[in-house]
């Protein structure tokens, strides 16, 4: 996660000294442009306004909207002074830039009410800008078309981003119905289960009531059985509806070390060797958490065929700690920008790291994904256990 932000920051880093540089560029070429046409301070106006506009389009992710109506009233004026004053037409080409920045930034994020306004408004400058080129002569109304191009362009930016965040969010809610409704299945065949256990040992101990007085002890031993399979229902059920409350396939419902075994076995006819190391102690994990592990394992040997074809040794290491389960999947794969990119954001059947956060997290453990050190890529969660299924 450090990584995909530090990556993240450098990226939003790099296309803000790109703008910075274009627009200091386009400064300068227009201001030599018209010192060189207009002669005298014709150009200081334009540089001013450039310059105020383009440094707004820098700072825009302190305050969108802020930022956005402060550049679109800057050039508003300009314009007028412009019309007034008898100068260079406004809003120049490096204003017209910087405000394109500014109202796709803000139509991309902005509530909806407040990129409308910020559309409403640069549609306002590039009407301005026409009226104050009447009468209409071919040199006159160059400027206008380019804040017109930019205005159209800023808004096609703007909505197009738009749109992809909601498919993105979108996405990521049908994952975690998904996921959800993974779960109610597990619900059913969990809690059926334990209480199926709970009605035979319910009609032994009937059947030795029958007997006679004698059968005393047995009785109590059975209803002990009832009890503790009840407890254990219970601890199951509340944890699997946490799951329903925080927020696809048919795995089994508690696959064990066997079932691990087999999808290790189905992987590696298509993939890579697998290490599989398992814990050689302990009692039978819970349901949950034992279905928790075969789903980690299972995304995440899913995402190496996807975007690691290079790796050529997998480790799946599943061992006990004190306060509960680890389980890391580990490959060799060399590190590339594109496995980063898709192993975060896993387009193929679902955001598969979405869903296991979202299962993991909602047992109380944590989960971690990111390159290795020195090559390849690793998840690893950790899953607590209950105090009395750790003894």
């Amino acid at each position: 996660m450090h990584t995909t932000r530090r990556g993240t920051a450098l990226a939003r880093a790099a296309g803000d000294l790109l703008i910075g540089l274009t627009l200091a560029a386009v400064l300068l070429l227009t201001a030599a442009a018209l010192a060189a046409s207009w002669g005298g301070l014709s150009w200081v106006p334009g540089l001013a306004a450039g310059t105020i506009v383009g440094a707004l389009a820098l700072l825009r992710r302190r305050n969108r909207f802020g930022t956005a109506l402060a550049g679109l009233g800057v050039s508003a004026v300009a314009v007028v002074v412009a019309r007034l004053a008898d100068l260079p037409a406004e809003p120049a080409p490096a204003v017209s830039l910087a405000l394109a920045v500014l109202v796709a930034s803000a139509i991309r994020t902005l509530p909806m009410r407040r990129a409308a306004v910020v559309a409403g408004g640069g549609l306002v400058v590039v009407a301005g800008s026409w009226l104050a080129a009447v009468p209409f002569v071919p040199e006159a109304t160059v400027i206008p078309l380019v804040s017109a191009a930019a205005w159209l362009a800023a808004v096609a930016a703007g909505l197009g981003g738009r749109l992809l965040v909601a498919r993105r969010e979108a996405a990521v809610e049908r994952v975690r119905r998904d996921e959800r409704l993974a779960v109610a299945r597990e619900l059913h065949d969990v809690v059926a289960h334990h209480i199926t256990g709970m009605v035979v040992q319910a009609q032994a101990a009937q059947i030795v009531a029958a007997r006679g007085p004698g059968e005393a002890a047995r009785v109590a031993e059975s209803l002990a059985g009832i009890e503790a399979a009840g407890s254990e229902a219970l601890t199951s059920l509340r944890r699997v509806v946490g799951l329903l409350r925080d927020a696809d396939d048919g795995s089994p419902a508690a696959p064990g070390p066997e079932s691990l075994s087999a999808l290790v076995r189905r992987f590696e006819d298509r993939g890579p060797e697998v290490r599989l190391r398992l814990p050689d102690d302990g009692p039978a994990w819970p349901a949950e958490v034992t279905t928790a592990v075969y789903r980690v394992v299972q995304e995440s040997l899913t995402n190496i065929t996807r975007h690691a074809p290079q790796a050529r040794t997998v480790t799946v290491d599943v061992c006990r700690v004190p306060d509960g389960l680890t389980v890391e999947v580990s490959d060799d794969a060399p590190h590339t920008g594109a496995r980063a990119a898709g192993a975060a954001l896993d387009t193929g059947s679902g955001y598969g790291l979405i869903g296991m956060r979202e299962r993991v997290v909602s047992l109380g453990g944590t989960l971690r994904a990111g390159p290795r050190p020195d090559a390849g890529w690793s998840v690893a969660a950790t899953l607590p256990l209950a105090a009395e299924e750790r003894r």
